[in-house]
């Protein structure tokens, strides 16, 4: 995953979760974060039985940034309509990665 600004690049180790089972787990029941989970499609995520804080980001369909958020465990997060992908990752990571609103992020593949 790489965003930022213009011609900056941020690698992230990614996880890609596309099924119904693993979209509903997400980053349930973890202590911490390598990287950031991408849920696909989605467009909000709930913080309960979380036992850390996390940073969402809320991607339209061309992967546009258009929302991010921290949320902490317990919590209920709201629809974002236009929102069809959703980032999650430990609270605090994606402001130093420049993961913010109009930044595009993008999703390479590794063999």
């Amino acid at each position: 995953m790489h965003g930022r600004g213009p011609g900056d690049v941020v690698s992230v180790p990614l996880e890609i979760a596309t099924s119904y089972r693993a979209r509903t787990k997400g980053l349930l029941g973890r202590d911490a974060v390598d990287g950031a989970m991408l849920l696909s499609p989605a467009n909000s995520v709930h913080t309960f039985r979380m036992r850390i804080p996390i940073d969402v980001a809320y991607l339209d369909r061309g992967l546009m940034v258009i929302a991010v958020t921290t949320m902490r465990p317990g919590r209920l997060g709201l629809p974002r309509l236009r929102a069809r992908h959703v980032v999650e990752a430990e609270a605090g990571v994606m402001a130093g990665w420049g993961l913010r609103v109009g930044v595009r992020v993008g999703v390479e593949g590794t063999e």
